[in-house]
């Protein structure tokens, strides 16, 4: 069995060291042709009630730490990917996202990003309260200054690229961890028991005002949309707003279900349903989750160089079998690794998408054909 354990050393787990392309210098029309190639097997695949896909993602380490602040730069490493990622055996293509930090819709509160060098942007809650921030009269996301640069990059990747690459929607956290770049975290889980209705509320305000956002970031971007968006293997073919809801793990089940699904279900009515993220070993609320309408694909990590807290992914075949929903696994690992795991992850029924990280091709096209074997 080879070695599968969390490098603490790293500061991207599921990075790839990538070399920038200039717009200039990137073959638009052998990508073009990449991805249009591979639509209709995303097509059928998403059509279906079961089968597997193999992504192999290109995720740039600098473009999700201090890269996102200037766009050229993060466009050009993001080119750099998508020239990578055409000698690796995949179903899924890679594609663009003007990333730009995680606390985007709390600047509709009136918080600007703190830059730390060499770091990604971090927000600092403004209100003590869930109280005072219901309070307070939110900016439309797009006159806010992080909102501005979000849709200047979206409007600068489109110019550079001709609108011919598929692009997604900058990362789209969840009302909950929103909540969190908001109103001080402990003072927020105290609410949860104390103030219940005001919590609900207050997320509902948030899910409004991202699918405000969402609504204008996808009208611009037009034909070039991919969906669920950051994180998720994503297709022009496929549906649903991509959430990342980590501080889903901080409240129980019946919390959950009570005070965040009702906001995240109104995200899905907007975006024809939704896909959920959350980091660690989330396994605990698979019920709830799965009982929220317009569910159409989760992502999960199951290796321990993924995530130090990988799930079970026995246990998640049997949820996820017969159900119809996309269960996005995040494999980090060499082929030995990944291939033992897909062999616990499927059985009849499962509508699987293997995200890999092959180093090299040559082991890409070991794991990939591995995986369409084992998938039958």
């Amino acid at each position: 069995m080879a070695r599968d354990r969390f490098d603490q050393e790293r500061s991207d787990s599921q990075a790839t060291p990538v070399a920038p392309v200039a717009a200039a210098n990137f073959d638009f029309d052998a990508y073009a042709a990449w991805e249009e190639s591979l639509r209709a097997r995303c097509r059928r695949f998403w059509a279906a009630d079961a089968g597997v896909l193999v992504y192999r993602r290109m995720r740039v380490a600098e473009v999700f730490s201090y890269g996102c602040r200037e766009m050229q730069a993060s466009l050009a490493w993001q080119l750099g990917a998508l020239h990578q990622s055409l000698a690796y055996p995949a179903d899924v293509p890679n594609f663009l996202e003007p990333w730009y930090g995680i606390g985007t819709i709390a600047s509709a509160f009136g918080i600007d990003y703190l830059w730390q060098p060499g770091q990604a942007p971090a927000v600092r809650p403004a209100f003590v309260s869930v109280e005072e921030a219901l309070r307070y009269e939110p900016q439309p996301l797009a006159q806010t200054p992080i909102g501005a640069h979000t849709l200047a990059m979206i409007d600068y990747f489109l110019d550079q690229t001709g609108g011919r690459l598929p692009l997604c929607l900058t990362d789209t956290q969840s009302p909950l961890n929103v909540a969190g770049h908001v109103v001080d975290l402990s003072r927020l889980f105290l609410e949860v028991y104390d103030r219940p209705e005001q919590v609900a509320a207050f997320l509902r305000r948030i899910a409004e005002l991202i699918a405000e956002f969402s609504r204008v970031q996808a009208r611009t971007i037009g034909d070039a949309l991919v969906w669920p968006g950051h994180g998720y293997a994503s297709s022009r073919c496929f549906a649903g707003l991509g959430v990342s809801d980590d501080n889903a793990l901080m409240i129980s089940g019946p919390q959950y279900r009570d005070l965040a699904a009702p906001a995240v279900e109104y995200l899905g009515r907007q975006f024809h349903g939704w896909a959920f993220h959350s980091c660690g070993d989330w396994s605990s609320k698979i019920d709830v989750i799965q009982g929220i309408p317009g569910l159409r694909m989760v992502d999960a990590a199951f290796s321990a160089a993924t995530d130090p807290s990988p799930n079970n992914p026995e246990l998640f075949a049997a949820a996820f079998a017969g159900t119809g929903i996309v269960l996005n696994a995040r494999i980090v690992g060499g082929a030995e690794v990944v291939v033992d795991t897909v062999k616990r992850l499927w059985i009849p029924g499962m509508k699987l998408i293997v995200v890999t990280y092959c180093q090299s091709p040559d082991e890409q096209r070991v794991v990939y054909d591995r995986i369409h074997e084992i998938c039958v």
